[in-house]
């Protein structure tokens, strides 16, 4: 696996710089799908494109029957400016892949080219999905709605899923997977305290909601620390506040925004039953109203144990034992492969890409303007990807 893909890298690394070049953002990805689509075109692949979206789903069949594998790379990009300095930084402002993604889309369609050189010893089918819209916009829960995991989809109800993200703080080639959560629901947390206006100088003549808001705050974090077990954890950050518009007024409003992290959906209803109550009972404390939204977000990303090990067995074969290491924590980030994986068993893993002469501790993290990915981590992602489809159907 590792020798084919390493052939195939210049392939990839093409693909992945043309994509870095151009970013874009969301679910509307004309150019990246362009791209994709002429990556795949001399392949012998059933091809589908989104609808509602600019998804791509490519279908290779064996020349034997058997079960659906599906593995999974995302498309967009993030609302950044790039300050890398490499030599195909982004050319559009105020996008970047700044997580990985275009390694993930270049990676994918190799792992199509080289899977489809294997067409006549394969027995099931793999189903290739290049999903739009990871970050923040529900890309993968608009393809499964398309019908994407469907017995009539493009390529049946899989058997199983896997996806591999890149990061910049494990060193290149690195894999890390764990059973059950690894990575945790993301749920944003809006909150109007309303008051009655009037003179800074005379605040008894008002009803001034900065008081509550900033009471809110402690009252939230104490909330979590006395009401959510600590073997189950959660995070919640209020990371925007806002009221007012000069020195000497006393204004009608605040507003909180923040970001609710769990690791469970149990605790995740908790917590938001919590906000509600804490942030309501506050205002009320301080003669205040206040509205509470919660904007839902990605479920928990929750690792089915047999296919998380299956992986890690993939890794060892491929990479060889010294490069898979076990992931001791999940990550409070948020993950819409959420959504495939509460449908169909899978696995998300994370591979290194940190360059060689960088120490993983230090360097920018995935996300940062000034993140670098070492583009040999790509051959690994292809072998994995691979060899991971191979054994997940010769299993079967």
């Amino acid at each position: 696996m590792l020798a084919e893909a390493r052939a195939l890298q210049p392939r990839t690394l093409e693909l992945r710089r043309a994509l870095h070049r151009h970013p874009e953002i969301g679910l509307t990805l004309p150019v990246t799908q362009a791209a994709v689509l002429s990556a795949l075109e001399d392949l012998p692949l059933e091809v589908d494109t989104g609808r509602e979206c600019s998804s791509v789903v490519a279908v290779l069949r064996g020349a034997r029957p058997g079960p659906s594998v599906l593995v999974r790379a995302d498309m967009d990009a993030l609302p950044m400016n790039e300050d890398t300095g490499l030599p195909f930084s982004s050319e559009v402002d105020g996008a970047m892949h700044s997580c990985g993604h275009d390694l993930h889309t270049a990676m994918l369609a190799s792992t199509a080219r080289l899977l489809a050189g294997r067409r006549d010893r394969l027995a099931g089918t793999v189903v290739l999905m290049f999903q739009p819209g990871e970050e923040s916009s529900h890309g993968a829960r608009m393809m499964i709605a398309e019908g994407l995991l469907s017995a009539d989809g493009p390529g049946g109800t899989p058997e199983s899923a896997m996806a591999l993200h890149v990061t910049s703080r494990l060193a290149a080639g690195t894999l890390q997977t764990r059973p059950d959560s690894i990575m945790a629901s993301s749920d944003d947390l809006h909150v109007t305290v309303t008051g009655r206006g009037g003179h800074a100088s005379a605040p008894h003549d008002a009803l001034d909601p900065v008081p509550a808001a900033a009471a809110m705050v402690g009252a939230l974090q104490t909330m979590v620390t006395r009401r959510v077990s600590a073997f189950d954890p959660a995070v919640l950050t209020v990371a925007h506040i806002s009221a007012g518009t000069t020195t000497n007024v006393i204004p009608e409003t605040a507003t909180l925004e923040g970001t609710v992290r769990t690791l469970s959906e149990e605790t995740r209803a908790r917590v938001l039953d919590e906000v509600t109550r804490v942030c309501t009972g506050v205002a009320d404390a301080y003669g205040c109203t206040c509205e509470v939204e919660i904007e839902a977000g990605y479920p928990v990303t929750v690792n089915d144990p047999d296919v998380a090990d299956r992986v890690a067995d993939a890794g060892r074969s491929v990479l060889g034992s010294r490069f898979v290491e076990p992931m001791p924590d999940p990550i409070m980030g948020s993950e819409d492969f959420s959504y495939v994986l509460g449908r169909v068993p899978g696995a998300l893993a994370f591979l290194g890409a940190c360059p060689a002469d960088v120490d993983p501790a230090e360097a920018p993290p995935n996300h940062s303007n000034r993140v670098v990915f070492d583009e040999d981590a790509m051959v690994a992602g292809v072998a994995l990807y691979s060899g991971y489809v191979l054994d997940a159907l010769r299993r079967a």
